[in-house]
Order: C-alpha cells, then structure tokens, then sequence
C-alpha cells in the first residue's frame, strides 16, 4: 500500500526538486560571477535548505545531533557512513557554519543543474574513482584548502551507499590523504541513520514516512595520534551510531 501511494508523491516530490535545482543554477552563477564565493556559499546554503524541506512532500523528518560538539576556526574533516544521496543536502544546510566541500566522482560534475555547478565552483573535488593517480592529489588538494582556509572536507570512507543501512568496510586511503595535508584538523565523526529508507523501492518510488537522524560524535584532534589509532577510532565512533 505504501508503495502504491508514493508513486503520485513521488512525482510531486521530484517535480519540485528539480524546479529548486533549475531556479538556483542561475542564482549560483549570478552570486559567483558577480558577489564572489561568500555569495555564492549562500546561494548553495540557501539552496539545500530548500532540499531539505521538499522532503517534507514524502513525510521525511530530520534530527541533527551534536553539532555544540564541533570546534569552530579549524579544519575539518568529516567523516559519515553512506546510506543515500539524501545524505548531502542536510550535512549542507545543517553543518552550513563549517563550510562542507565534498569528494565527488567526476561524473557528477557536468549535466546536472545546481549541483554540478557547485561542485565545479564551491571548493568541493571531483575525482575518477578508476584512476588513483588522479584522484588521490586532487584529495590532497582538498585537504590542503581545509588546512588554509579552516573549512571541512567530507568524506564517506564506505565509497559506495550502502543499500540496507548496514555499514560497509572504511576505506583508509583518502582518510588518509586528507589527514596528512591538512595536520591541524579534527576529524567529525557522523553517524547516519534511515536515509537508505528514501531509496528502499530503488530510484522509483522513493520511501514515506522516515525519520532521519545525523548524529555527530565526539570530534578529536588528529595531531600527533598514529594514523592507524585515527582510522580506528573514527570507523568505530561512526559505527557505534548507527542503529539499524
């Protein structure tokens, strides 16, 4: 029954998410070109507050936990499980202080509206997931602008979504990148739950009625502690939230 009835809400739903995307994609280019990158970082805030809200249209809420927790003036680096696209939009507008630039695969940097544009023009990185060679300056690259600027990288060390909410293994190279170009950093442990929900009928309909909760944990300097003890104790501090 859930089914049936999110296929006429899912339309709705997609209808106006697209029509946000289109609107702000000249929004974007007029703040970047003209008022520069704090214009531009207000557009994209202001943008996926928007996003956040259309799902109100599939009866999602939202619980972000814990962001006293974050230290303000200093890199960050953010560190989540990967349930859903639905993931992004709210670490954006919730986590909007700290300036979130992302790790993308280079896909999604051309053909769709907003989206693309923010990730060529907003500080995020666009990477080729087959080519290490080249992904792997472009994420130093990345740590480097959060190490000078104090702004946070966000990194989702599972690579790909999980479809079930179960976590998949860390990946530790580009934790790993990250952390030995920009020294200076905390890493933000965030625990992700029931986004995979909006997806559970795949890409079409999307699920109803969730409740979705982002739980920051307790963030730690990474100075002077051994790789191996910050990949450890980040793998557990986002696994022990996750509650499936």
């Amino acid at each position: 029954m859930e089914k049936l009835l999110s296929y006429p809400i899912t339309i709705i739903y997609l209808v106006v998410f697209l029509l946000f995307l289109v609107i702000f994609h000249p929004i974007q280019w007029i703040c970047f070109n003209v008022f520069g990158y704090q214009a531009h970082k207000k557009s994209v805030d202001i943008l996926n507050g928007c996003l956040v809200r259309t799902t109100l249209i599939l009866g999602t809420t939202y619980k972000f936990e814990g962001r006293e927790k974050v230290p303000a003036g200093v890199p960050l680096i953010i560190v989540a499980n990967h349930q859903s696209m639905n993931d992004i939009p709210p670490i954006i507008w919730f986590m909007r202080k700290f300036h979130p630039k992302f790790i993308s695969k280079k896909e999604l940097g051309k053909g769709i509206p907003s989206v693309s544009y923010n990730l060529r023009h907003g500080g995020s990185v666009l990477i080729d997931r087959k080519d290490a060679r080249q992904s792997l300056p472009v994420i130093k690259g990345l740590g480097e602008y959060i190490q000078k600027h104090n702004r946070s990288a966000v990194i989702f060390p599972e690579g790909t979504r999980s479809k079930t909410g179960e976590p998949k293994k860390f990946s530790e190279t580009g934790l790993k990148v990250l952390c030995k170009a920009a020294p200076s950093a905390y890493i933000v442990p965030i625990s992700i739950n029931n986004s995979w929900k909006l997806d559970r009928f795949g890409k079409f309909p999307m699920g109803l009625g969730n409740k979705l909760t982002f739980t920051v944990q307790e963030p730690f300097a990474i100075k002077d502690i051994p790789f191996e003890e910050v990949m450890e104790r980040t793998e557990n501090a986002v696994i022990q939230g996750i509650k499936n």
